[in-house]
């Protein structure tokens, strides 16, 4: 046996003020109840909510914040995302902090909830860390998991946990609990999905094993979610097979297929489905007429 225990915090999160006291309480609250965590994860964008005009510069003193708790409770931290200006592009950004108070690495989300999430910029690197004798741990922030490619990569590196700091809000969030059973496993292994409430999201953050199956599922109010999970049962699964049946890895790796949409630069089937925009009654209204009706809102001067 392997173990290593995670704590997640599901909170609420404002997008009028910081979050960041909240954030240290509840941290404090973890470390004083369940002193046996050695790590904690929370929700995407928690510490200032989803607007981008929160966005700064790295590093800063929000970051140091959470350095200074990880280092005093000697716990790995990954405090959800912010969102990170650099230059004209503004990135929604989560640290990954070591127990000594050190930045491990940054990860930027690929991809954006376009088209909701506008301004902001994918990111093309994707973060794997290690925890020594413990394991391989990757990072995937919210849509990312929508795109099998991002976890089977992650995979494929040896990521045996898949640490998913999220911010789901909308009514599709049944289908991303699905997604986080299937993506543990296709890929055989852990995923940790944390949530926020409010304007951080609407909870029911889960916790799957490396069979699929749901190890924990929160539901709609704030929680402490301290998991201890063996590493071994990673190994385990990849080696014998998922519940000793399927190795979805080992045929991946075997595969004699080659998947060669990933190098075709132009698609006539995707470029006909239109661009990525928000729909509107608009359009529906023009279908329906059978003519073309000017949008008023193009004659507004306004600057969003």
């Amino acid at each position: 046996m392997k173990p290593f225990s995670i704590g997640g915090i599901q909170m609420h999160v404002s997008a009028a003020h910081s979050n960041i006291e909240l954030m240290k309480h509840k941290i404090e609250v973890m470390c004083s109840v369940y002193p046996w965590v050695q790590m904690i994860m929370l929700s995407e964008l928690c510490a200032h909510g989803p607007l981008t005009h929160h966005a700064q510069e790295f590093p800063n003193e929000d970051e140091k914040v959470f350095q200074e708790l990880a280092k005093k409770h000697k716990i790995w931290l990954i405090p959800g995302s912010m969102f990170r200006k650099e230059g004209a592009h503004i990135y929604n950004t989560a640290s990954v902090i070591n127990p000594e108070g050190e930045i491990v690495g940054r990860y930027d989300k690929m991809f954006p909830f376009y088209p909701y999430e506008v301004g902001v910029t994918g990111g093309d690197q994707f973060l794997l860390f290690d925890v020594p004798d413990v394991g391989r741990f990757g990072l995937s922030i919210c849509y990312d998991a929508w795109f099998p490619e991002t976890s089977r990569t992650l995979a494929v590196q040896g990521a045996e946990v898949i640490l998913h700091p999220t911010l789901t809000g909308t009514i599709d969030r049944d289908i991303e609990l699905s997604l986080m059973q299937a993506t543990a496993a296709t890929n055989q292994c852990y995923v940790f999905d944390i949530n926020g409430l409010g304007d951080g999201g609407t909870g029911r953050s889960i916790v799957c094993g490396p069979d699929g199956r749901v190890l924990y599922q929160a539901s709609t109010g704030p929680e402490l979610i301290p998991i201890e999970i063996d590493l071994e049962r990673v190994k385990r699964s990849r080696e014998e097979g998922l519940l000793r049946l399927g190795q979805p890895l080992k045929s991946f790796r075997d595969r004699r297929v080659h998947f060669d949409i990933y190098q075709q630069k132009e698609s006539p089937y995707l470029n006909s489905l239109g661009t990525l925009t928000k729909p509107s009654r608009l359009k529906e209204i023009e279908q329906a007429m059978g003519g073309s009706i000017s949008d008023p809102s193009s004659n507004s001067s306004s600057d969003k």
